[in-house]
């Protein structure tokens, strides 16, 4: 009786219920091994795209480490459908992996175990994962195909976040009769009454001669909310003190304000994590497109702001102020800033950047230089933090912290630094605010059966869903970080090997590869003229997709 451990896989590409993709799944994996064993063990990826591969999937990832245990309980491993388990040369990169630890691998395809000796077999399951690339790759040439089609001919807003002047407004079911009959509508833009005359009164200054900065200045001096402190819901990364002259550049060149609609403004790309490991696979990165390939639609769709010829006139301007430069263009030289994105200014909360001066490796703020503050914040001109003034002292601690005498001391510090794990306590209150939800959803139906505007019912319906959608997000177990033990501790170093020894004769790649692995996070004070150093303990955040923006509070700290 062989015993077989069972994975699956379901992202939310597929548009699927989680549970009945497994459930199919599943019962063809079974229908299989019927005669010849049982499932013991289930491991069952959800909301994981199919090219992301096995080490980076949770439960992929859980069931090859499960593999190495010769007490892992299951002989064998069944999968129900293996375009779904493999993408490209997943397969190739993962099977020997199954051969090492001596676990068969079988699939409906090749009606049992696959044979490490046959070509036949080797080839099969190489089509498949082809398969597997050719129909993702399908779907998304379907997909902006269609996009693309109803951005310019039907002028249909496609989602995202509305631009700075403009809300969304109800315009209908929707087209498609099994999205209308959930209730789905279809969403259109709508000036805001607030922030539409900020967008008029940008255009007005700007074409009056006044530059960018300027206008950021005058707005903060003013109090207008900045377009991030304006929806603080989206933009709980930022701290919305300020308006920027980036922020005045996008409103400035966006011509969505002229009443067409836009599309394409940006694409995703998927470039390798690690040139040197293809089999990391690849991430994602979202890239701006040149305007050539901005999709506009053919007729006006919504109410405009400005008119075309303003917009025109503001297109010309920009373009000549940066004509007349006479500037040589610089040699790019690359610098290896061993603390890349790990510094943190303490005044203003952003990443500081690297900066080289004669010879001397720096990291720099100049916040001032790109919000108009009008004095809301106290922030010098340019904050700057020489990187060999504070490798040394890192460096020491770091190798003090995790000396052999001391590494008990440091593991018991780490452990007992940790959030409690208060999962029940989270899912009590994430559980209180669903229900306030539902009921203020049943209030706003009420409302609007009643008469209530309907456009404003509809806002607040979105605003009250949108906020649900988020706390259960939150409250899944897999979304909260978990609190490790001792002995994961004590592994999470030991795979640091001697830090010490690394500390002192790595190379700055390698040394700033056990930063990152150490999670380090550092804030820079000016006016105390200290560093706080914080580590985040979470394996899960050392890997890849996480936010760019990092996390000023992370759950484990340790630091002086």
């Amino acid at each position: 009786m062989v015993r077989f451990a069972f994975y699956g896989r379901v992202s939310t590409e597929d548009q699927q219920d989680p549970e009945a993709s497994r459930n199919w799944q599943r019962a063809r994996a079974q229908a299989l091994i019927d005669r010849h064993g049982k499932l013991v063990a289930e491991f069952f990826d959800i909301g994981q795209s199919r090219s992301i591969p096995w080490k980076r999937r949770p439960e992929a990832a859980r069931l090859l480490e499960a593999m190495r245990d010769p007490d892992r309980g299951f002989d064998a491993v069944v999968i129900g459908e293996p375009q779904r388990a493999f993408y490209g040369n997943q397969y190739g990169l993962t099977f020997p992996v199954f051969v090492h630890y001596g676990v068969e691998l079988w699939v409906p395809e090749v009606g049992g175990a696959v044979d490490p000796e046959s070509e036949a077999h080797d080839l099969v399951m190489s089509v498949f994962g082809g398969m597997s690339k050719g129909e993702r790759n399908r779907i998304k040439i379907r997909v902006r195909s269609a996009m693309a089609a109803q951005a310019s001919v039907e002028g249909r807003f496609l989602g995202g976040r509305p631009p700075y002047g403009y809300r969304l407004a109800d315009a209908g079911p929707h087209p498609n009769p099994a999205k209308a009959a959930e209730g789905k509508r279809l969403r259109r833009l709508e000036p805001d009454p607030v922030t539409a005359p900020v967008v008029q009164r940008i255009y007005r200054e700007y074409l009056g001669g006044r530059g960018m900065f300027a206008i950021a200045e005058g707005l903060t001096r003013d109090d207008v909310p900045s377009p991030s402190a304006h929806d603080r819901a989206r933009n709980r990364h930022r701290s919305g003190i300020a308006w920027s002259k980036g922020a005045v550049r996008v409103i400035l060149s966006n011509p969505r304000y002229t009443g067409r609609q836009v599309w394409n403004k940006q694409r995703k790309d998927e470039v390798l994590i690690d040139v040197e490991d293809v089999a990391l696979g690849h991430e994602t990165r979202m890239r701006w497109n040149a305007r050539d390939k901005w999709i506009l639609s053919d007729d006006l769709v919504h109410e405009a702001l400005i008119d075309a010829e303003t917009f025109e006139r503001a297109q010309q301007v920009l373009g000549a102020r940066g004509a007349g430069r006479t500037t040589r263009e610089r040699q790019r030289t690359r610098h290896r800033y061993v603390l890349r994105g790990l510094v943190r200014c303490g005044l203003c909360g952003r990443r500081m950047q690297g900066q080289q001066s004669r010879e001397v490796l720096f990291y720099r703020c100049r916040f001032p230089a790109e919000y108009g503050l009008a004095n809301k914040v106290e922030h010098p001109r340019n904050v700057y933090l020489a990187e060999r003034d504070l490798l040394g002292p890192l460096d020491a601690w770091l190798a003090k912290s995790f000396a052999p005498h001391r590494l008990k001391d440091t593991v018991d510090t780490l452990y007992e630094a940790q959030a409690a794990d208060d999962d029940e306590h989270a899912a009590l209150a994430a559980m209180r605010v669903v229900e306030e939800c539902d009921q203020a959803l049943r209030r706003h139906r009420a409302a609007l059966e009643a008469g209530a505007d309907p456009q404003l019912v509809t806002r607040w319906m979105a605003e009250t869903q949108a906020r649900r959608a988020e706390t259960l997000a939150k409250a899944r177990p897999a979304a909260r970080p978990q609190r490790l033990s001792k002995d994961e501790i004590q592994g999470l170093i030991d795979s640091l090997g001697d830090l010490r020894r690394t500390l002192i004769h790595a190379a700055p790649e390698d040394k700033a590869a056990v930063y990152q692995q150490l999670g380090l996070q550092m804030i820079y004070h000016p006016g105390k003229r200290t560093v706080r150093v914080e580590t985040n303990l979470d394996p899960h955040s050392w890997g890849y997709g996480t936010c760019p923006r990092g996390d000023l509070n992370p759950h484990a700290l340790y630091g002086h």
